[in-house]
């Protein structure tokens, strides 16, 4: 029977084993709604005059195009921003002259240290008062200072993670820092930093209902004005809100994973160019350099 590197295959007495524990959790997990349920009915929170609004066209249109576009507007936005803000101050952090490095660490620290939620309001009272930029592009710029700062330190982290002698192979052949930059490191880069890339978007996502303290639209701001119409009503708008965050972050997640697939690949930063250069020893009857790490 084949077997792993860490662990032998499981035996039938395990799978067994490990198939009752799976049955005992379902069965676990389904009486714990169960219980839930009955306990909401007992209280009435199942009653439909508390959940009418969420069938009623009207209501639904006012969530879902108010509340929800808005949202996604808002962080794809201050997603696209922060990409750029990242990229911009993540090389600017490995850059050879100092003052340039300790500028861009110094605008990194800052804002990563400052809570998202002080940093909207601070902005919205200083510029989005009055005849400023309004509350709308205060969250966009506050995710985008934030996330920005976060993603500086992904980017700064993914380039230096690619192996050294993809750089000095490039500096070999006579090309400048920045075509080292944007022809070989970055692109290499892309595969490490992605799935914290992908990380960090949910976390703007989330973060954009943080907009009602300052009167932003977005679902949490519509969801304020529906339960204030329809008293009584929190526990029924939070549930619904907490699905759609989980529907919209699960679809972003996927869709960014589906983008890792397409156009990254699932191979290792350097498993294309061993393979070319196996082949080509293959292929003039020289020695074929060994991928294993022997010799």
């Amino acid at each position: 029977m084949a077997g792993s590197v860490l662990f032998d295959v499981p035996g039938p007495k395990t799978v067994a084993r490990h198939r009752l524990y799976t049955i005992l959790t379902a069965v676990g997990v389904l009486a714990a709604l169960a219980g839930i349920l009955l306990f909401l009915q007992s209280e009435g929170e199942l009653a439909y005059s508390k959940w009418e609004q969420f069938v009623t066209p009207e209501y639904v249109e006012v969530l879902l195009v108010d509340g929800l576009l808005k949202t996604l507007q808002m962080a794809f936005t201050a997603i696209i921003f922060a990409v750029v803000f990242g990229v911009v101050f993540g090389v600017g952090k490995l850059s050879d002259h100092r003052p340039v490095r300790w500028a861009c660490a110094l605008v990194v620290e800052f804002f990563r240290a400052v809570p998202v939620l002080l940093l909207m309001v601070f902005i919205f009272f200083t510029w989005g008062v009055g005849d400023g930029f309004g509350p709308y592009w205060s969250v966009v710029l506050a995710l985008t200072l934030y996330n920005g700062s976060v993603l500086a330190e992904v980017f700064r982290a993914g380039v230096l993670a690619v192996p050294k002698g993809q750089g000095e192979a490039a500096y070999a052949i006579g090309m400048r820092k920045t075509q080292v930059m944007n022809l070989v490191l970055l692109p290499q880069a892309v595969k490490i930093m992605l799935p914290a890339i992908i990380s960090q978007c949910v976390v703007a996502l989330k973060d954009t209902s943080l907009g009602m303290y300052i009167v932003a639209p977005g679902l949490t701001y519509v969801a304020k004005l529906m339960w204030t119409e329809f008293p009584g009503t929190h526990l029924q708008t939070a549930i619904v809100l907490a699905l759609l965050y989980v529907t919209v972050n699960l679809l972003l997640t996927a869709i960014a994973t589906w983008v890792q697939k397409r156009f990254v690949g699932e191979h290792k930063p350097l498993d294309v160019g061993m393979t070319a250069l196996t082949a080509a020893g293959a292929g003039t009857g020289g020695p074929v350099p060994p991928t294993d790490g022997t010799r």
